[in-house]
């Protein structure tokens, strides 16, 4: 019998949900997706440390010494996207996803003139823009963006989807791809019912395999990519999506264990079902999701999350590049971080106050405690630049 792994690549499309090119290498998933939480994660490894200071340094000469830190920053995020993007594209055989600022999430022309910048920096690396997919929120706006970006062939991917009615919006805005976040639901119902679920009972789980059925059903080009899993019993219960996006945490997991996989999800079973199909406009999208607690939740908190993962890494960099032109303001940058998410003020950040990437917490939660400290902090993002300065 072989693994769990092999018996899900017979049925789905298997990305990997990371910017760690070793685990890339590792696991040799078709496609990839990344955010600033992962950048953040792989710029603290050594190995990535001379893409973080040649980005850097080439952001300063661009904009010139008298240029606003925060200008060069912010130039620099989108250059380190596209480097590790690109370098990411030079070992999977398909697409890496490339995430717009998530504080763009509610104007549709910011993020449609990010994505096309983002685009346009790929192409003047050489990579071809049908290898490269724009994460766009699944807010009203960012969706009427991916139908615009959409028309002028550049694909989008969906993200921070909870609701059926993000998911037929997209559908009907011929988005590329969706990613319906499994893992992140059931956190909702865990936390507001006191349940615990398991198996086909998962309320991410039963998301997803809705929205399946009815793309398939009605014919939809949408792929459905399932994301943000908490446990292998989720990926199990969807295999036969068209894609998952895992961590290499799980994807190890799955790799190590020997069980028979039956296929869950099938577009000539969906085909066969009495499903309603249903038309959402504005009205209709803000009345359902008004209605839907759980994707408002989410979807707000979602934003909230990508927006500290970036200012995090934003503040990465600024120390880094404070240290390469000589300013130490690490500890300073250092506090600013942690007192982002140390939402409490109690000295120490939960998993729940991070509310970002499981990755960078588990990276940073040295002591594995379910807890990072000060000195925690101070010694992950501080290899850094310590690392950087002796290499």
């Amino acid at each position: 019998m072989t693994n769990l792994l092999e018996q899900l690549r017979q049925y789905t499309i298997v990305v990997a949900d990371t910017g760690d090119i070793g685990a890339i290498e590792k696991f040799t998933p078709r496609d990839t997706t990344t955010n600033p939480s992962l950048i953040t994660t792989a710029a603290q490894m050594s190995e990535y440390q001379s893409i973080v200071d040649d980005t850097l340094v080439k952001a300063r000469q661009e904009l010139g010494e008298k240029a606003p830190v925060e200008e060069v920053i912010k130039l620099a995020i989108d250059w380190l996207a596209v480097s590790f993007g690109t370098k990411i594209l030079e070992i999977v055989p398909g697409r890496v996803s490339t995430e717009v600022d998530a504080r763009l999430s509610y104007d549709t022309e910011a993020t449609i003139a990010k994505a096309r910048y983002l685009i346009s920096l790929y192409e003047k690396a050489g990579i071809d823009r049908e290898r490269v997919l724009i994460k766009i929120a699944s807010t009203w706006e960012g969706i009427k963006a991916a139908e615009i970006l959409e028309k002028e062939g550049i694909h989008c991917n969906l993200t921070l989807l909870f609701g059926f009615h993000q998911a037929v919006a997209c559908a009907e805005a011929g988005v590329t791809l969706i990613s319906p976040f499994v893992g992140r639901i059931l956190d909702w119902y865990k936390k507001n019912t006191g349940k615990d679920y398991t198996g086909a009972d998962d309320p991410g789980v039963q998301s997803v395999t809705q929205i399946y059925n009815y793309y398939k059903k009605f014919g939809y080009k949408t792929e459905v990519m399932g994301a943000s899993f908490r446990n292998i019993s989720e990926i199990t219960e969807l295999a036969g999506c068209d894609l998952l996006t895992i961590s290499p945490q799980l994807l190890q997991t799955l790799k190590n264990t020997e069980e028979e996989l039956p296929r869950k999800l099938c577009p000539e079973v969906a085909a066969s079902m009495d499903i309603e199909k249903i038309s959402v406009d504005k009205a209709t999208f803000d009345e359902m999701h008004d209605k839907d607690i759980m994707a408002n939740d989410k979807l707000d908190e979602g934003i909230k999350g990508f927006t500290k993962a970036l200012e995090t890494l934003e503040n990465l960099l600024t120390a880094r590049l404070a240290r390469i032109e000589g300013n130490d303001t690490l500890n300073h940058a250092i506090e600013d971080i942690f007192h982002v998410y140390d939402l409490d003020g109690d000295g120490f950040i939960s998993r729940e106050e991070w509310a970002g990437a499981d990755a960078v917490f588990d990276a940073m939660d040295i002591n594995h405690d379910g807890k990072i400290s000060p000195d925690e902090m101070a010694s992950s993002l501080g290899a850094v630049v310590y690392l950087a300065k002796a290499s």
